[in-house]
């Protein structure tokens, strides 16, 4: 009897691989469009996606970003500057893809412009510290959306969400895991509501990588910024050398960071061209090993992992 399920879950393991392997063959027809490929994943998603042989239409926030772009690809590819937090830009690049696509409809959409905004424990914020990354994030993702589906709609074809484990858990005060959170949900219902048109959505959620997005330097200059106009009280309560021994504490998790962006890239890759795609996508070995696992967990362990990360305050009774 051990024999047969054993024989069984082998067969169920190989058919849902051979499953996964199965490719759509008409890639040279169809249109994709990516946000923020001024750099980092949209940047390599742009360029692997022309070599493949797809229609990009990549949208860059520079000028710059757009020319260092079209010079490594080849003429399919077109770069539109596009700021996603600009409803009048947004529509008129909707538009602008309507008549460049035609008849064929966009068969895929990635949103993948964000920025990280101010990581910083919450008390040191202001509303205006959660509102960029609250507006690029998530009220950005939404507006390209709501302004491409009717493209998508008509090729039947593919939503790709760019989410992060900061989706399924707050591991640092800012308004960036706020809007992951609600990308996620937002990426859900869309989901559902694209079922009955044949329309795919998709989320990645990627771990840790190393990209300008996410540059330890650049985040401390951000943090001492603000540092410098906190009240007495609240630097007393954290300690002057809060900032450095935050720094040295994320230098012991560096075993965590992937510096293969190609991961990301990859999941793309899946979600746009298997003929069986996955709702979720962890990308990087520490959203698969530790951050998604622990999103499933008790809070208390939740809290006992990640506050473990963090640094003891000088005196947190100077209240």
């Amino acid at each position: 009897m051990l024999f047969w399920v054993l024989a069984l879950l082998i067969l169920c393991g190989f058919l849902w691989h051979y499953k996964g392997q199965l490719k759509i063959t008409d890639i040279t027809d169809k249109y994709i469009f990516i946000t923020g490929c001024d750099t980092g994943f949209g940047n390599l998603a742009a360029r692997t996606f022309d070599k493949k042989g797809f229609h990009v239409i990549a949208a860059c926030l520079t000028e710059s970003g757009s020319t260092a772009l079209k010079e490594e690809t080849s003429e399919r590819l077109h770069t539109v500057i596009l700021d996603v937090t600009d409803p009048e830009s947004v529509k008129r690049t909707a538009q602008w893809v309507k008549i460049q696509t035609g008849e064929k409809g966009l068969w895929g959409l990635i949103n993948n412009a964000g920025v990280l905004g101010m990581l910083a424990p919450t008390d040191w914020l202001t509303v205006e510290d959660y509102r960029e990354p609250i507006e690029v994030n998530l009220f950005g993702l939404i507006s390209v959306t709501l302004n491409m589906l009717p493209l998508v709609k008509k090729a039947r074809g593919r939503v790709i969400n760019i989410s992060s484990i900061g989706g399924r858990l707050a591991f640092s005060g800012g308004g960036y895991a706020p809007s992951k959170y609600a990308v996620e949900a937002f990426n859900d219902s869309l989901r559902r509501d694209m079922k009955a048109f044949d329309v795919h959505v998709a989320c990645i959620e990627p771990g840790l990588f190393k990209t300008d997005l996410s540059d330890p330097v650049k985040s401390t200059e951000r943090k001492l910024t603000i540092w410098k106009h906190l009240s007495p009280d609240i630097k007393q309560q954290y300690g002057e050398d809060y900032i450095q021994k935050s720094l040295d504490k994320l230098k012991g998790t560096t075993s965590l960071v992937n510096m293969d962006p190609s991961l990301v890239v990859e999941c793309m890759d899946h979600a746009l061209t298997s003929v069986f795609p996955k709702t979720h996508y962890a990308a990087g070995k520490d959203a698969k090993t530790f951050w998604i696992p622990l999103s499933h967990m008790p809070a208390v362990l939740q809290d006992f992992f990640l506050l473990k990360q963090k640094v003891e305050l000088a005196n947190p009774k100077a209240v």
